[in-house]
């Protein structure tokens, strides 16, 4: 008997079928096989000149959706057909979640089967979990596929309604959708919000005092029994002190007055309190709170997180990242306390075994939480992965095991001092045991370095002791802004309010960053002024749209037609065809909208009018110098909503009409150098723009420097990089600075050998660095991005051959021995202390000899498979013309061939994508 699996990837395709019977064949989908037309050109003849036909459903035929197999799928469909023709039995076993169900459903119809067909589902892909899951195969539960289906067609309604619509009345290309729309519209909000605030000022005193030759910080809280003020009290609308708070606000001139009454007086202890406090664990991902902390600590976006994910679940390593539980099977805690116990020892599991309940009412995509797969749970290090994906797996195991480890245990210490009338404070916190801190703390990359930092010692100390004071410092203060949204917050918020899916978040900010909607700067996601734009056109004429309640409660009524609870066809009536539906009221209010007005952002404050353009957002004023006349002038990308100002706006303008300011001549060429503002910020250039020089020489502003302090001078200095600092010492080669897309730095410029960088500390000035603090920086350990360096536990020596140091690092998995890029964990019962350099090298020859191996199976493997491959083809080119080759040979090797011919770049942008078409994309 012969069996036809299908699952949605090759990845998942190729571990699955590990796990399966002999006579079970696994082919792949790519993804969707039957989605909605994209264009015009999809549309088939004989529905085109249909009204609905652009909409891709037919709204007069109870919403009835016009499904096709896209032009990169027609393959792909033919090669499953023919597959299913050698079969006796199907096996759906697409993902667990609705869109798998879906997916599942669509094969379903297209492929018609005449042999009994089964739906199985699983959620990792194991031994056990696959022969579970063939042994407990169901039906395609249509309630949802339904919830799918609706979902699906009220995004498409909402985006290709609304959408065409913006392309009218403010720019060609722009979208909206159900969800994107309203996470524009937060992140619009909040960069409002960051433009009407006042920045207020305040001052306090820091006090460094000492008990027994211990020193220990105290910062002044209250002044004459009233507190003293803390940027807090402050009304962000207007820089002031908030309403109906009684603080003391001191200025720098009280501030110093202060320090000098106080410097004289004695200071006494009159107040000690300790606090204990026993922290618990985080519960295991989500796919919300994945996408959360991968972006904090790995500063991953959504979209890479779960692209990374989705891989380790189909490589079988987790499992199934689209989830709303926390829940974790009886077999995932008995894997996690087993790994407690073995790499951090019993005192460090909870005393009983933790089980989380799911809090989301609408939580259904999957059984479990994401964690590592399989009844033992790999180590990181025992998993052969690199880069994110290992880096993701180890933040989930981390975050799996410790959620089965013992509550933190610390001590919150609080001391009041006194002097004269003020009393200052000092706070300390002290880990009597570090439980579940010693594998997993939230936010930090390293669990080692962030239990030293969350441990704050103060001296022992006790009411009525007089520690000295051996400084005061008056320190003045700023308030801040509201901070932008980052994609760990915007999640978060989205997953809060209730708005989409958490497995839809990754393809909606995409789709609003790849629209202009949002600028990444930095961590954070800065709308733009086309944002701005769209968001007050819907705001205004659409507001339920854009309401967060609303969108919240249309999500709320998909999850209950997913369980039965509601009837998809009356709601989609309502929401489109109603009295008050989408359809009437875009109809009604399309003339109501003025282009002009539309395309005018109302920034508050501002003399000039903002407006969005066939280019991009402009600035646009009436200038007397030029008589009057209305000047324009691009508004550079960097420039934000939230801090453009009329001083930018007048420099903008003189630039455009009066041109770049000529800040002198170049001491050895004599071309003028400019000091301009691009669409990419501020630069200087060397020489005008001819046609004998179209592209003169140009160089950006390093960070701290304005395009205001830049003078010629600083200017040369930066068109002459890079600047040669003289040869190495060692190997005679060029050690350069420069500026590059991370900053400043030095390299050492070895040819073939390659280059050799460093990042300037914030000390230096790449126009003044000097060879030997270049060779200063190029003799320290190279250091990750955002990571401090690792101190050795031990150092062995250096090798006999390479003169390379051979060290002991303390790992989360326990010590090992680092030699270049080979890392060998010391062998069971061996302590630091006993190992030997001449040990070491035997470790440390072994683990690398086990590294050629793997990399020799995995050369003979791909050279075995390109000559079965050549021989295939070989055989197919004897066997037809010459004219029918390139036909045939795309299906003469079956459906496998098909499938890979199939995965052109397209395809496999498709395949990484395959679940954002729910997403409201359009």
């Amino acid at each position: 008997m012969s069996t036809l699996v299908i699952v949605e990837s090759p990845t998942k395709a190729k571990t699955i079928r590990n796990y399966l019977p002999k006579g079970y064949r696994v082919e792949a989908s790519m993804g969707h096989v039957r989605d909605l037309p994209k264009s015009a050109s999809e549309i088939p003849a004989s529905v085109k000149g249909e009204k609905w036909a652009q909409l891709g459903v037919n709204v007069e035929a109870d919403f009835e959706p016009l499904y096709l197999v896209p032009k990169d799928k027609k393959k792909v469909v033919k090669a499953l057909k023919d597959a299913l023709k050698e079969a006796d039995e199907l096996v759906l076993a697409t993902d667990e979640d609705r869109e798998g169900e879906s997916i599942s459903w669509h094969l379903l119809q297209l492929l018609k089967p005449k042999v009994p067909t089964k739906r199985m589902v699983f959620h990792e892909i194991t031994e056990d979990a696959i022969q579970a899951a063939l042994e407990s195969c169901r039906d395609i539960d249509d309630q949802l596929v339904r919830a799918q289906e609706t979902r699906r067609i009220l995004d498409r309604l909402v985006g290709y309604t609304l959408s065409p619509l913006l392309w009218k009345k403010i720019a060609w290309g722009l979208s909206a959708g159900r969800v994107q729309s309203v996470a524009v519209k937060l992140l619009v909000e909040r960069e409002r919000d960051r433009r009407a605030f006042k920045q207020g000022s305040y001052w306090d005193l820091k006090a460094t005092l000492q008990k027994a030759d211990n020193p220990f910080e105290a910062k002044l809280v209250s002044l004459g029994g009233t507190r003293v003020a803390t940027g807090s009290d402050f009304d962000e609308n207007t820089g002031q002190i908030a309403a109906g708070r009684n603080v003391v606000l001191l200025d720098e001139t009280q501030a110093q007055a202060l320090k000098q009454r106080l410097e004289a007086s004695i200071w006494t202890v009159s107040n000690l309190e300790e606090r204990p406090s026993s922290p618990k664990p985080a519960p295991p991902f989500t796919t919300s709170t994945l996408q959360q902390e991968s972006n904090r600590k790995l500063r991953l976006s959504a979209r890479d997180t779960m692209r990374t994910a989705q891989s380790l679940y189909e490589k079988g390593f987790i499992t199934y990242m689209r989830t709303d539980s926390v829940n974790l099977s009886q077999q995932a805690i008995t894997a996690a306390r087993t790994c407690v116990e073995q790499k951090y020892g019993k005192e460090y599991l909870s005393p009983q075994p933790r089980q989380y309940a799911t809090k989301s009412k609408g939580a259904q995509e999957a059984h479990e939480a994401i964690r590592p797969a399989g009844s033992t749970f790999r180590t990181p290090q025992e998993t052969g992965l690199k880069d994110r994906e290992l880096s993701l797996y180890d933040l989930i195991w981390k975050r799996t095991v410790a959620c089965q480890m013992a509550n933190a245990r610390q001590t919150h210490i609080t001391v009041s001092v006194e002097v004269d009338d003020a009393v200052f404070k000092a706070t300390g916190k002290r880990i009597d045991f570090p439980g579940f801190f010693r594998a997993y703390v939230e936010g930090s990359d390293d669990p080692n370095a962030a239990l030293e930092d969350r441990e704050v010692t103060l001296p022992p100390l006790k009411v009525g002791d007089t520690p000295s004071c051996t400084e005061l410092e008056p320190i003045g203060h700023e308030t801040k802004p509201p901070a932008r949204y980052t994609e760990a917050t915007l999640v978060k918020t989205l997953e809060k309010e209730g708005i989409g899916r958490p497995s839809t978040y990754a393809s909606v900010i995409g789709t609003i960053i790849d629209r202009g909607y949002v600028h990444p700067l930095n961590n954070s996601l800065m709308p733009t002024f086309t944002a701005f734009a769209v968001t007050e056109l819907l705001d205004q004429h659409f507001p339920d749209l854009v309401d967060v309640k609303f969108t919240a409660r249309m999500e709320r009524t998909l999850d209950e037609i997913s369980m039965g609870e509601a009837d998809w066809l009356p709601y989609l009536k309502d929401f489109y065809s109603g009295d008050t539906g989408l359809a009437g009221q875009v109809q009604t209010r399309e003339s109501q909208i003025d282009p002009a007005e539309a395309r005018t952002v109302d920034l508050a404050d501002l003399s000039a009018k903002v407006r969005i353009g066939k280019y991009g957002p402009y600035i646009e004023a009436i200038s007397e110098e030029e008589g009057d006349e209305t000047v324009r002038a691009s508004i550079p990308l960097d420039v934000s909503p939230a801090d453009l100002n009329d001083e930018q706006v007048q420099v903008l303008l003189k630039q455009k009409t009066e041109g770049p300011e000529k800040l002198g001549l170049h001491p050895e060429t004599g071309e003028p150098i400019y000091a301009l503002i691009g669409p990419y910020g501020p630069y200087v250039r060397l020489g005008d723009k001819t046609e004998e020089n179209p592209k003169p020489k140009q160089v950006s502003l390093p960070k701290g420097v304005t395009r205001e302090s830049v003078d010629l001078e600083t200017a040369v200095g930066l068109l002459s990089l890079p600047r040669l600092l003289g040869m190495h010492p060692e190997t005679g080669a060029k050690v350069k600075a420069s500026l590059g897309r991370f900053g400043p730095y030095v390299v050492h410029d070895q040819g073939k050998e390659g280059k050799d960088y460093r990042s300037l500390k914030g000390d230096d000035n790449v126009l003044t660095v000097t060879l030997e603090r270049a060779l200063e920086l190029l003799a320290q350990p190279k250091r990750g991005r955002g990571r401090k360096a690792a101190k050795p536990l031990r150092e062995l020596g250096k090798h006999p051959e390479s003169e390379e140091p051979i060290n002991i690092y303390d790992g989360p998995y326990g010590p090992y021995i680092k030699y270049e890029k080979v890392n060998a964990s010391l062998p069971e019962g061996k302590k630091v202390e006993d190992v030997t350099l001449e040990e070491a090298l035997e470790i440390i020859a072994a683990k690398a000899a086990t590294k050629k191996k793997t990399t020799r199976r995995k050369t003979t493997t791909k050279k075995s498979t390109t000559k079965k491959t050549t021989a295939k083809k070989t055989t197919t080119k004897k066997a037809t013309t010459k004219k029918s080759t390139t036909k045939k040979a795309s299906t003469a090797s079956g459906t496998t061939a098909a499938a890979k011919k199939s995965m052109t770049a397209k395809s496999k942008s498709t395949t990484r994508k395959k679940k954002s078409t729910d997403s409201d994309a359009e």
